[in-house]
């Protein structure tokens, strides 16, 4: 991933020197189970721990003869151990060192994602409950309905955003399997016991039935995942983006001093931090179609998951992560201006009441399809004529036949509309969306 998208975190998880780290992690464990287990000597994983070095640079000098990166890596472990280098990747075959740190890196990763999504939990719960009743209009197909709150809208994101934690939290033992166990997966040349203590040591379980991979399956459901938190991430950000527009002007995303929105034209402020945002998800959402296409191997292993992987799966981690830790910072610095959502809100001169005068017809013994036309002919003076709402029923004969006027005005209460609004904050807030 190229730098401008990457977080120090993963730039070093998933960095090639971040790679060699894990593989070494995971060659150290199997020595240490191999000797324990009687089949190499007691002594040598100590020695091997402490002499074993790796140099990138001489790595891929040795790759370019061997044209195998597991076998230059092991290769130029034995250069710096010297004799007892002969019992480094005893018995085992690349995969089991490549998936099992994997399974490492992959673990970290979500666990990386996880502390983002708590951040982010926060600032939205923040600014949910600050703009809890800050009204607001709600809008379908992009046309005024009926009043919210900005916490309203907030309270759905944050229930959102906790359904994405519990599916990585259910994932993280799903992903967290490792294997030791050879060139299909039968264990001929290495003990099952020295499988179950590497994955043990490194804090993963051992896979119940690995060929010379973990079945993709695993790693396609996490990319996945990822995936949908991603287009929530971008559903967020279009929101904002929305709410943005000159016409609408309800929020705006942080803009610092001395920023440049536009080199021909100085007036502008662009939500680009939301447009990045949403142009990210499209990656990630196609990764994880990639990641989909690699489940399918042939027999116990064949290489075609191999070229895809290097680039899907530390992208679409590293993706995930920035464009959390970006969104929080959208949010932190985020300019909620509520005169113009009421300003708004009174666009339409009370029309998005319209549901409420409805029912109370209805009460009063109109048939549904009376009491919709009857406010539906008062609706169309209010877009004809410009009159308010209210006006326009209560210069209604037929409506003053069946409603007094305080009747009317409770009907068009924006505090009557939202008398239920503390139901869905409690619900949500403690409940965090299951």
């Amino acid at each position: 991933m190229i730098d401008r998208y990457t977080t120090p975190e993963m730039r070093d998880l998933w960095s090639e020197e971040g790679k060699y780290r894990a593989w070494l992690e995971v060659e150290l464990a199997i020595c240490e189970g191999l000797a324990r287990h009687g089949y190499i000597p007691a002594d040598a994983p100590a020695l091997i721990r402490e002499r074993a070095r790796f140099d990138p640079a001489r790595i891929a000098q040795l790759e370019q003869e061997t044209r195998h990166d597991v076998m230059a890596f092991v290769r130029n472990l034995a250069e710096t151990v010297g004799e007892a280098g002969r019992w480094i990747h005893y018995g085992v075959t690349s995969y089991d060192v490549v998936d099992t740190a994997l399974a490492m890196r992959l673990k970290r990763s979500v666990e990386l994602i996880l502390a983002e999504c708590d951040a982010l939990h926060a600032e939205i719960r923040r600014l949910a409950l600050e703009h809890m009743h800050t009204p607001m209009i709600g809008r379908t197909h992009g046309v005024h309905a009926e009043p919210i709150t900005f916490g309203f809208k907030l309270l759905g994101w944050y229930a959102e955003l906790a359904r994405h934690r519990q599916r990585l939290e259910r994932l993280l033992p799903e992903i967290s399997v490792g294997k030791v166990s050879g060139a299909v997966g039968i264990h001929a040349n290495v003990d099952p016991r020295v499988e179950e203590y590497v994955c043990a040591k490194l804090g993963l379980t051992a896979d119940p039935a690995s060929t010379q991979i973990v079945a993709r399956d695993r790693h396609a459901n996490l990319l996945c995942a990822l995936a949908v938190l991603a287009a929530s991430l971008e559903k967020f950000a279009t929101e904002i983006r929305n709410l943005q527009r000159t016409e609408i002007l309800e929020v705006q995303e942080p803009f610092a001093q001395g920023q440049t929105g536009s080199s021909a034209m100085p007036h502008k402020r662009n939500p680009w931090n939301c447009e990045t945002i949403s142009g990210l998800a499209r990656i990630v959402r196609a990764n994880a179609l990639a990641m989909l296409e690699s489940v399918a191997t042939w027999h116990e292993r064949d290489l075609t998951n191999s070229s895809v992987e290097r680039i899907v799966i530390p992208d679409t981690c590293t993706l995930v992560h920035w464009m959390l830790r970006k969104f929080t910072s959208i949010l932190q610095g985020l300019v909620v201006l509520p005169d113009n959502m009421r300003r708004n809100l009174e666009l339409l001169g009370g029309l998005p009441y319209s549901e409420h005068v409805m029912l109370a017809l209805i009460q009063r013994g109109l048939s549904r399809e009376h009491a919709y036309q009857l406010v539906q002919r008062n609706a169309a003076r209010v877009w004809d004529e410009r009159v308010s709402f209210l006006d326009a029923l209560l210069g209604d004969p037929e409506v003053r036949q069946y409603l007094s006027e305080a009747e009317l005005r409770q009907c068009l209460s924006l505090e009557h509309h939202l008398r239920h609004l503390h139901t869905t904050a409690e619900r949500v807030l403690s409940d965090a969306g299951h």
